[in-house]
């Protein structure tokens, strides 16, 4: 079955064409030290798996926006899954939907949690965001059992969420970081990032 000569250029054309793709990413420096051949390879691999360090005012910058971040996905969950229905009065026994508030305040303390920790990991990239958050980290962590309460009913765990959540707020805007609320999508609540 004879082959049209079009289609035989085009695929010798695309075989050059790999080859000195192939060849063009080779190692460049293989025949340059012919006795250091292994050492220049063993410093290029070494090279390669660290990343390249960045400036203390990116790693500041980024530390800074992952800590808004973080922090207003908290806020937003709080407010949305916990603190309204809190003051709504869902919360409390023989309210219409109180399961399905509970259930959903319990999702949203363990996804606030989560977030808040975090922010507080982000915090450390910051000296001044690390300063203010400090005072908090034991307030942080005290979240950790709050959504079981919430899911049992206990009202004043709805409270305990939003004075952390503003106390964080407070520290953000002190270091120059203002946290807004931002609210999670369902997928974020469920993946908890």
């Amino acid at each position: 079955m004879p082959v049209p000569i079009r289609r035989l250029c085009v695929a010798l054309t695309l075989c050059c064409a790999l080859v000195a793709g192939a060849t063009a990413c080779g190692n460049t420096n293989a025949g340059a030290h012919a006795g250091t051949g292994k050492a220049t390879a063993a410093a290029l691999d070494e090279r390669a798996a660290t990343p390249s360090p960045t400036t203390p005012a990116e790693r500041q910058k980024l530390a800074k926006t992952r800590f808004v971040a973080n922090a207003g996905l908290a806020a937003g969950a709080t407010y949305q899954w916990i603190v309204k229905p809190w003051k709504a009065g869902k919360f409390k026994k023989g309210a219409h939907g109180r399961k399905t508030a509970l259930v959903k305040a319990g999702v949203a303390g363990l996804f606030t949690y989560n977030r808040l920790k975090a922010a507080e990991r982000n915090a450390k990239g910051d000296p001044t965001l690390s300063k203010a958050l400090a005072p908090l980290s034991k307030s942080i962590d005290n979240l950790r059992d709050l959504p079981a309460k919430l899911r049992g009913g206990d009202t004043n765990a709805a409270n305990s969420f939003n004075d952390v959540i503003n106390n964080v707020k407070d520290a953000g805007k002190g270091a120059g970081a203002p946290v807004k609320d931002k609210v999670p999508s369902a997928s974020q609540l469920r993946s908890g990032s």
